[in-house]
């Protein structure tokens, strides 16, 4: 049967745990093996700015990146250890927690995504890296 986003998104929630942007920010503190991957599209990215020290893989790009069984040239170094702490986040969590549960399916187990994504990061009074660069409303 086929499934809308927001059932996808419900089976991520479900199956890994969101953290608040606070909490993640602690952990990254706390833990300097911690990775923080920003799931979002560059364009967005780059528009909308990141959280320092984010490590920026697309939500698409994920899965080739984490799969040890991909050419060397097509994965990401830091996703080899499957016990390695990942927090994931995208623009407001949805994405993030898909991205999370991704991760969690191909064997990783201590993966998180913040609730809210960036914007729940922004409101809770976090410091955003190159913010402003938003186009200007027309």
């Amino acid at each position: 049967m086929a499934k809308t986003f927001m059932q996808m998104v419900g089976e991520a929630q479900a199956a890994v745990p969101g953290i608040s942007a606070a909490e993640a920010q602690e952990v990254l503190k706390c833990d300097p093996n911690a990775l923080l991957i920003d799931v979002r599209d560059a364009a967005d990215i780059q528009a909308d700015g990141h959280i320092e020290g984010a490590v920026p893989i697309s939500a698409g790009m994920l899965p080739v990146r984490a799969d040890t069984e991909m050419p060397e040239s097509w994965r990401d170094a830091r996703l080899a250890d499957r016990s390695r702490p990942v927090i994931t986040h995208c623009v407001l969590g949805p994405l993030g927690a898909i991205s999370a549960k991704t991760l969690h399916d191909m064997g990783f187990t201590n993966v998180r995504y913040i609730e809210g994504g960036i914007e729940g990061w922004r409101q809770a009074g976090l410091p955003i890296q190159d913010a402003g660069m938003r186009p200007a409303p027309h």
